[in-house]
């Protein structure tokens, strides 16, 4: 985006101070406040649907979001001269939630619990298509038997290559379970009634997403909404903060009681949230990235990045037992 391009900011209600250049973006010093010019790569249903979510949360009091500018026209996208799609959002003055810090990751829970009781928006159906993870399972599981096949072939193999053989058969073995215990779950009931609700998730819900400024905590960055059962959302909050936190027990139990404390869970949700965790996908991450990358080097942080994923599975396996009761091996919670 050039400077020509910033004149797209004359076609908007408001009046600019100062402008500069951030990590994807513009931010924008306006006599309405901070405010993000992005670039777009989003649909028009995709927007109507932020614009519900941002408008529902707008009207409870403690709940702000980055909720969309409409330009002169009314419209969310605008377009510049040589057809680039912008939008613009309002933005706050803060920094992100802090990972290290308990309270801040609970805080984070209960917020996400709330948005989640706003986001049921039965007429939003044009242009979503709902997630189904028991097809993402299986496809992810062809393509780790289809790199296993490939290592096998290999006349000579490196360090990644051999710890990944090492211990392939344990980690297909547990990604298999999952993929056989969520298709006789609850997940095709629980999923038929989240499309009937017309529920939405915030889709990247980690803590580089939640700011902390000076009026409290708030959500952004909800691009990547879609439509699925909520837990999802809260499996992959619980996931990132774990990870970062060698599945601590006591913490990810609190979480879990902060979030239900707002928006409690079903057993059967438990089970599908549990599932997702127990699914190996930073092993599964490392053997794509493997196989689509320059396979006559492979570097000390992809080595590194396995081995992490190899030594995670029984912390995280013990985490599940304690935390949701949960053995893979069991049909229930």
């Amino acid at each position: 985006m050039g400077d020509y391009d910033l004149e797209i900011l004359e076609q908007y209600p408001i009046q600019v101070d100062n402008v500069r250049k951030v990590r994807g973006a513009f931010l924008c010093e306006t006599d309405r406040g901070l405010m993000l010019l992005k670039q777009a790569a989003l649909s028009k249903p995709r927007m109507l649907v932020m614009n519900e979510i941002h408008k529902a949360m707008k009207k409870q009091e403690h709940l702000r979001c980055d909720e969309l500018i409409p330009n002169r026209e009314g419209e969310f996208l605008t377009a510049t001269e040589d057809g680039t799609t912008y939008y613009l959002k309002a933005w706050y003055p803060g920094r992100e939630c802090d990972v290290r810090k308990h309270g801040e990751i609970l805080e984070a829970a209960r917020l996400l619990a709330k948005i989640h009781r706003l986001m049921e928006l039965p007429g939003a159906r044009e242009g979503f298509r709902s997630s189904d993870l028991l097809d993402e399972y299986r496809r992810h599981n062809r393509e780790m038997k289809k790199v296993w096949s490939f290592i096998r072939k290999k006349p000579i193999k490196g360090e990644f290559e051999s710890r990944f053989l090492e211990c392939f058969e344990d980690m297909y073995r547990v990604a298999a379970a999952v993929e056989e215990r969520l298709g006789n779950s609850s997940y095709r009931r629980l999923q038929k009634e989240a499309k009937e609700r017309g529920s939405f998730i915030h889709g990247e819900y980690n803590y580089h997403n939640i700011l902390i400024t000076p009026e409290g905590m708030t959500a952004v960055n909800f691009e990547h909404v879609g439509r699925d059962l909520q837990a999802a959302d809260l499996a992959y909050f619980l996931r990132k903060v774990m990870e970062k936190h060698q599945w601590n027990e006591k913490l990810g139990a609190e979480i879990l009681r902060a979030y239900c404390a707002v928006n409690p869970l079903s057993e059967e949700e438990k089970e599908y949230i549990a599932l997702r965790l127990s699914y190996p996908e930073k092993f599964w991450k490392c053997a794509n990235t493997y196989y689509n990358s320059n396979k006559a080097w492979i570097s000390s942080k992809s080595v590194e990045k396995l081995r992490i994923s190899i030594e995670q599975n029984e912390i995280r396996k013990r985490f599940l037992e304690q935390i949701f009761a949960f053995h893979l091996e069991k049909s229930g919670v």
